[in-house]
């Protein structure tokens, strides 16, 4: 489909516009969906200048989006667009929304926390955390500059024996959905798993198997610090250069979340100064980094992958696909879909648009 291409419904009846920015659906059948039920679609192919679409597509009452990071959405631009109902988000992260912006203006965000998704991030963090600890980059590395073995390159037992090895710590950040499936994925490797997310009853770590412990402990006592808790003011910089002070020296750190929730300039400093055995980004503060970012000269103990961590054959964003359409579809009608993020908006929701519907039954 073509940037900027508009998918006007068959209905003499058009009442809804929807914008549909960095599409999913490669086969366009939601968006033949969306305009069958009344809407005029505008589909924006390529990142840019989303500003300038909203106000081609006037008026706007849905938005649908993958990503919305660099688009520019923020309080003005929403305020902007009066008639906005809804936020729809194929994927599970909104942390590229205003979110209390949207709140305040009665505007719904919705997201798609599809398996596919955070199970494809599970996946992903246990093969970054692999090959850390078992050293694949640095072997690689070392065979191709003509090398062989050497003590250096020995990698991790994972596992408690029955010889009395005790296994290694994996340390959790974050209890979602995630770091749960994280925890069962690991479990058969017999590492002790301990977890900290404050927002959760004890009875969710009991259910998985896993230690409840505090922050601190856990960033003491792990070998290995996985982080998958949303980025908010409270997790920003939640890896600085104290709570790397804390870990073990020669533990790793893997963040397949949010890239601000670590201080990577702090992260390369443990790793000049040997306080940190290694690190795998699949996040970055700024993405793509700057040609110059420190962390691309990092040496084999940092891996580093484009944030698709999600992005798996059988996978990635097309279950999130029917979630997301249905989503708005359900919003034009005036009702509240399922999956709303910000739930402190319904009630203002309600006032402004639930007796308006836009779509006939």
């Amino acid at each position: 489909m073509m940037h900027g291409v508009t998918i006007v419904s068959q209905k003499q009846q058009t009442r809804a516009g929807i914008v549909i920015y960095r599409p999913q659906d490669a086969s366009g059948d939601s968006h033949r969906l969306l305009s069958d039920a009344g809407c005029r679609v505008r589909v924006i192919e390529e990142a840019g200048d989303l500003s300038r679409e909203l106000k081609q597509a006037h008026p706007v009452h849905a938005l649908l989006a993958a990503s919305l990071r660099g688009a520019g959405l923020d309080r003005r631009e929403l305020e902007s667009l009066p008639e906005l109902r809804i936020i729809s988000k194929y994927t599970i992260g909104v942390d590229d929304v205003d979110i209390a912006a949207a709140t305040d203006l009665g505007i719904l965000v919705t997201h798609c926390p599809t398996e596919a998704n955070w199970g494809g991030v599970a996946e992903g963090t246990i093969a970054l955390m692999l090959a850390l600890l078992k050293k694949i980059q640095i072997r690689d590395a070392q065979i191709r500059a003509g090398g062989w073995r050497t003590d250096e390159l020995q990698g991790t037992y994972l596992g408690a024996r029955a010889d009395g090895y005790p296994g290694i710590t994996l340390g959790i950040i974050g209890l979602g959905r995630v770091g749960r499936r994280v925890a069962a994925l690991m479990a058969p490797w017999k590492v002790r798993i301990i977890a900290t997310d404050p927002y959760l009853d004890e009875s969710v770590f009991t259910q998985n198997g896993v230690e409840s412990v505090a922050l601190d402990v856990l960033l003491r006592q792990s070998d290995v610090v996985s982080l998958h808790c949303p980025l908010t003011e409270e997790t920003e910089n939640l890896i600085c250069s104290a709570k790397l002070a804390r870990m073990k020296p020669e533990a790793v750190l893997i963040n397949t979340a949010r890239g601000k929730i670590v201080d990577v300039e702090a992260i390369c400093d443990a790793l000049d100064a040997n306080r940190l055995g290694g690190a795998a980004f699949d996040v970055l503060p700024e993405e793509p980094p700057a040609a110059d970012a420190r962390i691309l000269r990092s040496d084999g103990r940092v891996i580093l992958s484009p944030h698709m961590v999600a992005a798996n054959q059988g996978g990635t964003l097309t279950a999130a696909i029917p979630r997301a359409t249905e989503a708005v579809l359900s919003a034009l009608h005036g009702r509240v879909p399922p999956h709303v993020y910000n739930e402190s908006a319904i009630a203002g929701w309600k006032l402004r648009f639930a007796d308006k519907p836009l779509l006939d039954e």
